[in-house]
This record gives C-alpha cells, sequence and structure tokens, in this order.
C-alpha cells in the first residue's frame, strides 16, 4: 500500500492542483467535503487521473462518499482495482 498511496497522493495533487506536499496527505486525511478542490469537477478530473495513473476504469456505480472520504480509503479503492486487473 505504501507504493500506492505515494503514487495516490501525488495524482490527488496534481489533479486537485492542491498546495500541499505529499508528506501533509496521510491515510486518515479528510478529502470529501474537506477538500474545497474536490468538488464534482474536481471528482471527474481525479477519477480520470487515476485511471490514467493505474490503468484502472472507474465505474460510475463505483463513485459514492465514502470512496472519496480519505486518502486511505481512496488507496484501499485504487489497491483492489490493481489487484483485479
Amino acid at each position: 500500500m505504501s507504493d500506492t498511496i505515494d503514487a495516490v497522493r501525488s495524482v490527488l495533487i496534481d489533479a486537485l492542483e492542491l498546495s500541499q506536499s505529499p508528506d501533509e496527505l496521510n491515510a486518515t486525511t479528510a478529502l470529501f467535503g474537506s477538500l474545497p478542490e474536490l468538488d464534482s469537477f474536481g471528482v471527474v478530473s481525479l477519477v480520470g487521473a487515476l485511471e490514467d495513473r493505474f490503468d484502472i476504469t472507474i465505474d460510475d456505480d463505483e463513485f459514492g462518499a465514502e470512496l472519496f472520504e480519505t486518502v486511505g480509503s481512496l488507496t484501499e479503492f485504487v489497491d483492489s482495482k490493481i489487484s483485479a486487473v
């Protein structure tokens, strides 16, 4: 998970143009509702960036607030998608 979380943090920063450094984002860092950049457009941008970076597909029915709750929940989801490929 450490490699995945590092990559997820980088994607978050790039896709949402966050001012935080990767070290400031840990598994318990709240995302949805805490980052103003993670609005509906931000979610679409982030999902596209994750799909490109990890070569995965995220279906519309997989979107939910719990997916974007924390950096950790997002990383766990990405890990599950990678292992399913």
